[in-house]
């Protein structure tokens, strides 16, 4: 055999061994697939669709403002969308809290209220609330609709 196709035959096997490497042990000891995101800002990744996308939620309590971030399916790029609004639904002390989410400007991206990635809320309930359920009633990111999707603040939706 030749020597470079040797090495070559080597790397080859050494990669597809690698995988994506995003395997792991599932919870029954299986090796199974488990794919990870690490939200940018440090917040709550909630999954749209088939990891089509992703929202991360960002809480600044002092402030009351719960901040979302549009993101990519791998949580590593932005996504404009032009919404004008969307709600996500609080379940605060057995009782349901409407943020209505507006969207926000940035003159150093170009981001406009009608082209952003960034949408925030305001409450103050947020102030001393740092864990709830919620429902994201819609949203569409581009052309695709996500309708009634379940998370919990701060751990989110993806699986674990």
């Amino acid at each position: 055999m030749n020597l470079n196709l040797g090495y070559t035959l080597a790397l080859l096997v050494a990669l597809l061994a690698a995988g994506c490497g995003r395997h792991a042990e599932s919870t029954d000891g299986k090796a199974g697939h488990r794919h990870e995101h690490h939200a940018p800002h440090g917040g709550t990744a909630v999954v749209l669709g088939e990891e089509a996308f992703h929202l991360e939620c960002v809480l600044d309590a002092a402030a009351g403002k719960l901040a979302v971030y549009v993101l990519d399916g791998e949580m590593e790029n932005f996504v404009r969308i032009g919404a004008p609004s969307f709600e996500i639904v609080a379940r605060v002390a057995e009782e349901a809290r409407t943020l209505v989410f507006s969207p926000v400007a940035n003159p150093a991206t170009g981001e406009t209220v009608t082209d952003t990635a960034l949408y925030e809320a305001s409450a103050p309930w947020l102030r001393t609330t740092p864990s709830f359920d919620a429902v994201l009633r819609s949203i569409v990111i581009r052309g695709r609709e996500f309708r009634d999707v379940p998370f919990n603040f701060p751990r989110g939706n993806e699986p674990h």
